[in-house]
């Protein structure tokens, strides 16, 4: 092999070692800018879910908030039938102040265990204030649910949902066809004083009779 030949093969040789180091960097730097590309766009997408994430719990906090309104109007009367086996009338109770709590009713644990807390706070009695809570269901579908919280207390059953919808409850909590969780006080005439409706399902007994006891 002469001179000349060898010094072509070098040449090739070493052309090609620089060949492969080019492409070599090239792959590297394609895959540097994919890699930094994917972080960005790894970044881009945490901030728009803690965006996201930061809306609903923002709405989710709206929602959940306390709303009550204290326009009197004329109580709408109603006659409903109990778990007791009675009927029970609006106008059974004028002369005394009557607290109507409207809830979602069967498979409600806050809802009944509202109720179970409500009776063991004696300043409903002594205020002469009658709590009556009044649910969309029959007597077998919300009676498991007053044994398992030990609630004593008689419910109305709006079956049909007629006096919901006339105290205007219907959707103020998860359910567009249920009541929420919500009170009416309705005076001694038997004029509304007060009604307040509580989508974080709960309200301290203490605090709602202030409520009640500070609208007579």
């Amino acid at each position: 092999m002469t001179t000349s030949s060898r010094r072509t093969r070098r040449a090739n040789r070493e052309s090609a070692a620089l060949t492969a180091r080019e492409t070599l960097r090239n792959q590297r730097a394609m895959e540097d800018a994919h890699r930094a590309r994917w972080r960005l766009v790894s970044r881009v997408a945490t901030v728009v879910v803690l965006v996201v994430i930061a809306g609903l719990v923002t709405v989710g906090l709206l929602n959940s908030r306390a709303t009550d309104s204290s326009v009197s109007r004329q109580a709408p009367a109603f006659s409903l039938r109990t778990t007791a086996g009675t009927t029970v009338s609006l106008s059974d109770y004028r002369g005394k102040p009557v607290l109507l709590y409207f809830n979602e009713g069967a498979g409600c644990g806050s809802c009944t265990q509202q109720m179970a807390e409500i009776e063991k706070d004696p300043g409903f009695a002594k205020a002469g204030i009658t709590v009556l809570p009044i649910v969309m269901n029959t007597k077998e579908q919300i009676q498991p649910d007053l044994d398992q919280f030990g609630v004593r207390s008689t419910y109305l059953l709006d079956e049909g949902g007629s006096v919901s919808k006339a105290y205007g409850t219907l959707g103020t909590g998860m359910h567009e066809g249920l009541p929420g969780h919500g009170f009416v006080l309705i005076d001694a005439s038997g004029v509304q004083r007060w009604q307040g409706d509580y989508p974080s399902m709960w309200i301290a007994p203490a605090q709602l009779l202030k409520e009640a006891k500070s609208r007579l």
